[in-house]
């Protein structure tokens, strides 16, 4: 570098194409943008938050012979399958409601409810 552009930062054409091709990437393998990639990954990542929260709640199910299935998240709605001993308990609901929905709510930020099929 000489002394005129000393401090020039100025990316060389050759980078700066490389640049503008990885922004203007076209779609992914399988017809996905980057974006709806990015977007399936925040949905991988709250799904195994949620995964992880119900983790800490299953030995406690587990105790009463129960067990918790995550079935589906969507628009901040978490959907389980109660069973073993939970899929006839009357207790089932509390269990849901004020267990498991607000661990939910707690360790998993955007969660708005939990509903049990």
């Amino acid at each position: 570098m000489d002394a005129d552009h000393e401090g020039d930062m100025r990316m060389p054409d050759d980078e700066r194409n490389a640049a503008r091709a990885t922004t203007d990437a076209p779609p992914a393998e399988g017809g996905a943008t980057e974006a709806e990639v990015a977007g399936s990954m925040d949905e991988k990542a709250v799904y195994d938050r949620v995964e992880e929260a119900l983790d800490t709640i299953r030995p406690a199910i587990a105790m009463d012979g129960g067990n918790v299935e995550l079935l589906d998240i969507e628009d901040g709605v978490v959907t389980l399958r109660m069973m073993g001993a939970c899929g006839g308990c009357p207790m089932s609901t509390m269990t849901l409601k004020r267990g498991i929905e607000q661990r939910l709510r707690e360790m998993v930020p955007g969660i708005e409810r939990v509903d049990a099929i």
